[in-house]
């Protein structure tokens, strides 16, 4: 009996993948579980393991191509199957017929033989009477490689499998003097070989979804930003005092941390900020969990992980998970589940520069609190003008979930977590 095992849906809206790397070939025996090909989705690299034992009859797209969710992957040739068991592997139901396969495999790691997705470095024409683009197959070292030297990657000639370029085929160009460096253009425009004016780079998986994300929160929330600052001498100097303390632990103890805790706890005070709606249904969704989403910067672009029930564990642990999330984020090894079922979200884009902003809600939740530049500033206590620290605020809603009252009442209690922060342990 044949069976075609298509893309399946892993989670988190998915609804293409690029194909990095094939781990079968036509006529190999595979056992339910093995990896059948590596995909990169808009958050991941993960590997797709088979859902049945067989011997691979076809496989469908190559090495760049993007699959979309539900198109077939493989053919697997099921030996030994017929007659009634055929049927019944045909009549079983899609959540059934695909089980192991929702199951995300290990994240491939970008080493000096490993093969992610072409960049902006790996793309040329094919031809001159043809517009398609090629995407140049190379490791990451490679590209990065070839980046750090000023040179064009399509010039260079692969000899890793399926003819890859690999870092000695960078550094072998790198010696030859007499190849000339030549530079990307758009075949719709003639520019002179020694210029560079345009830089083509295919869209990632990831650039497209955070596109389609934007899109889909502006048009489906109606935003309403605050504006607040804050005074957090106090908390400064707590953090100081226990962050050479958490430091020799390894943890490393950031204003972040409180913050989310202050989230955390002032969300269980006002529900419809930990909320979202379902208009198809007509009804509000209250979530009595506390699932805090950290939007973190990386080179591919914004993801947003999340530390769970943050309401109920300290700062020194949100600390410790901040870090870890953090880490995992630049090394790109988030999986799917560090990242699904946040609740609410935090955007710390002081760290890089900026006081306020509106940050986009991270549709469907109910809210997103942006943190601005922390500066010192002259401020009045007690009637006197005294040296402060003033750290920005800035909270974007979604109006048709939270009205004004409720949004001022939140950000006041998270303003008094972070000016009193003692009371932080007292709630």
């Amino acid at each position: 009996m044949r069976y075609i095992f298509k893309f399946p849906d892993i989670g988190e809206g998915l609804e293409e993948g690029t194909i990095v790397e094939w781990h079968v070939e036509k006529g190999q025996s595979v056992k339910m579980g093995d990896s059948l090909v590596t995909m990169e989705t808009d958050k991941v690299v993960t590997a797709i393991p088979s859902p049945r034992d067989g011997i691979i009859a076809a496989k469908f797209g190559k090495v760049g191509e993007t699959i979309h969710v539900g198109s077939a992957l493989v053919e697997i040739d099921m030996e030994g199957v017929e007659g009634e068991a055929a049927v019944a592997e045909v009549n079983k139901p899609e959540a059934v017929e695909e089980e192991g396969a929702g199951v995300v495999g290990t994240l491939e790691v970008a080493g000096n033989s490993a093969v992610l997705s072409a960049s902006k470095e790996g793309v040329s024409n094919t031809s001159s009477d043809s517009n398609k683009t090629v995407k140049v197959l190379a490791t990451p070292v490679a590209r990065a490689l070839a980046k750090e030297s000023g040179i064009d990657i399509n010039n260079v000639k692969g000899t890793g499998p399926a003819g890859r370029v690999t870092k000695d085929d960078i550094l072998r160009f790198a010696t030859d003097k007499s190849k000339p460096a030549t530079s990307i253009s758009s075949s719709a425009v003639s520019l002179p070989a020694s210029e560079n004016l345009v830089e083509i780079e295919p869209l990632s998986q990831m650039r497209k979804t955070i596109a389609r994300n934007m899109i889909q929160s502006k048009h489906n929330a109606a935003h309403m930003t605050v504006f607040e600052e804050v005074e957090i001498s106090e908390l400064d100097r707590i953090r100081k005092k226990y962050k050479e303390i958490l430091s020799q632990n390894g943890i490393k103890l950031t204003y972040l941390a409180f913050i989310v805790k202050a989230v955390a706890l002032s969300l269980r005070k006002f529900r419809a900020l930990n909320a979202e709606i379902d208009m198809e249904k007509g009804n509000m969704i209250y979530k009595k969990y506390y699932n805090i989403g950290i939007a973190i910067d990386t080179p591919k672009g914004l993801v947003v992980p999340v530390i769970r029930n943050a309401d109920k564990i300290s700062v020194k642990e949100i600390a410790s998970q901040i870090q870890e999330i953090s880490d995992k984020a630049r090394d790109g090894k988030l999986t799917l589940d560090d990242m699904k079922d946040g609740t609410f979200t935090i955007t710390s884009y002081g760290s890089i520069g900026g006081l306020f902003a509106v940050p986009v809600i991270n549709y469907p939740q109910a809210a997103i609190l942006g943190i601005g530049r922390i500066s010192k500033r002259p401020v009045v206590k007690e009637d006197a003008v005294v040296p402060g620290l003033v750290l920005p605020l800035s909270l974007s809603v979604d109006h048709r979930i939270a009205d004004g009252g409720e949004t001022a009442r939140f950000v006041n209690s998270v303003m008094d977590y972070l000016a009193e922060p003692v009371s932080i342990i007292m709630d």
